[in-house]
């Protein structure tokens, strides 16, 4: 019943089962499929219902109050009975793209769960960051998902999808990302990164002539200078760079786009209650993005996933 009783402190805190569903990674017909689950169980109903709308009564508001001490009891159960044992510090690695949005949206749960807990984050680039979690070096990375399969003892956890277009100031004509790749100045996304070799590919197999004058390992930094007239550049719509600013625009990749997958990977062998309190965190934490358009768009299977 903990998973139950986790839905309803979601509902609780965050208003309706379609809220909590987002929050938790369920749909809103299994979240009311937990609430009944543990209503049978109880044997008594926890929410006033009116229509679509359901309202917790008064024994919901109790058990609340007792889910809430259940579920803390629950998790303080893997964790360390004295602070020396959290001397060691949680080392996290991470692309830049997700610092300020999932990482950060994963440690204000985490933060609560396990206020022990020390955290050293590392910043770096995706091939990198695999490379010192299979080393032994970081506990965890979240990165792009490379297009080789990672070492059999990691484990790899999908997040997010992205989608890759092709931003352009508002200024420059024409929707045809073809001919605008073509005739305008071109800033390319780093090649050292999986991102950046993921744009390589799609624009060699379509075979466009480009004028290449810089090279970029940051996606902020791209949409600056896409912003100040100095070029177009392909980069994956990823959340820190949105909204978009009123003087750039972006056009969508066809008629086979391209995505990328965000996700977490650690030792699936060696990992600590804290590295596994982090992911449960951080599946909270993700979200597809995807930009509306009239053709096709890849989207990650992340369901079913999580």
């Amino acid at each position: 019943m903990i998973t139950e009783l986790r839905t309803l402190i979601a509902i609780a805190r965050h208003g309706t089962f379609r809220a909590a569903g987002d929050r938790v990674g369920l749909t809103q017909a299994a979240v009311s499929g937990h609430m009944h689950r543990l209503e049978e169980t109880l044997g008594f109903t926890l929410f006033d219902r009116t229509g679509r709308s359901a309202t917790l009564n008064a024994a919901g508001l109790r058990t609340l109050a007792r889910a809430e001490a259940l579920v803390a009891g629950f998790d303080a159960l893997g964790e360390p009975t004295r602070d020396e044992e959290w001397a060691k510090p949680l080392e996290i690695g991470a692309i830049s793209s997700v610092q300020a949005t999932i990482l950060t949206r994963a440690l204000v749960p985490f933060r609560q769960r396990f206020a022990n807990c020390r955290v050293n984050l590392s910043p770096g680039v995706s091939l990198r960051l695999m490379d010192r979690v299979e080393a032994g070096e970081l506990d965890l990375a979240i990165l792009i998902r490379p297009a080789f399969e990672p070492p059999r003892e990691l484990e790899w956890v999908p997040l997010a999808c992205e989608n890759y277009v092709l931003l352009i100031a508002q200024g420059v004509v024409g929707d045809d990302w073809r001919a605008v790749l073509s005739e305008q100045p071109f800033i390319r996304y780093n090649r050292s990164s999986f991102g950046g070799r993921q744009v390589e590919r799609f624009l060699r197999d379509s075979s466009l002539a480009l004028q290449e004058w810089i090279e970029v390992d940051d996606i902020q930094a791209m949409l600056s200078m896409v912003e100040s007239g100095l070029g177009v550049a392909v980069v994956p719509l990823t959340e820190t760079i949105l909204p978009l600013p009123p003087s750039v625009r972006a056009i969508p990749l066809g008629p086979e786009p391209i995505h990328r997958e965000i996700g977490a990977l650690y030792n699936k062998v060696k990992h600590s209650t804290a590295v596994a309190g982090f992911i449960e965190c951080l599946q909270g934490a993700g979200v597809d993005l995807n930009l509306p358009a009239s053709g096709p768009q890849p989207v990650c299977d992340l369901k079913g996933k999580l």
